[in-house]
């Protein structure tokens, strides 16, 4: 059985400094895939189907929802596995700050059940009224 490596832990703050064309970083991964990880993409910037200017836009920050939402492939997840440096490390600082932003991605995407709701009683209630309306005039 193969030995598993153990993994650099990264602080946000070094994987900022890597945003450049000659020195490309990214930090991709959740509680759901896993965890943050830090990738070096540098090399494969020239090769990336979208271009490299995509990741630039991106370099050096978490990048998680941004991979997640193109929706790619699991060939391009096996490609980014062979560009893996480490881990983000998740001190109370970073903890509170992916906290924050999953409240606000979550306050500002979950309005729309709420609207959905309140359609749905106002039909009712006009239903309900023309049903008994109706029923007045019979």
């Amino acid at each position: 059985m193969a030995e598993k490596t153990e993994l650099k832990e990264y602080t946000m703050q070094e994987v900022e400094k890597h945003n450049t064309e000659k020195d490309c970083w990214l930090i991709i991964g959740n509680d759901n895939t896993g965890g943050p990880k830090v990738y070096d993409v540098t090399k494969y910037l020239d090769d990336h189907p979208g271009g490299a200017e995509v990741i630039l836009d991106v370099s050096g920050q978490d990048a998680d929802e941004f991979f997640e939402d193109i929706g790619h492939s699991d060939d391009a997840r096996e490609e980014l596995k062979k560009h893996l440096v480490g881990t983000l490390k998740l001190d109370e600082e970073e903890i509170a700050r992916r906290k924050k932003a999953a409240e606000e991605a979550a306050k500002s995407s979950g309005g729309g059940m709420g609207g959905v709701v309140v359609i749905a009683g106002v039909i009712l209630a006009m239903a309900f009224y023309f049903k008994m309306k109706n029923e007045e005039s019979s």
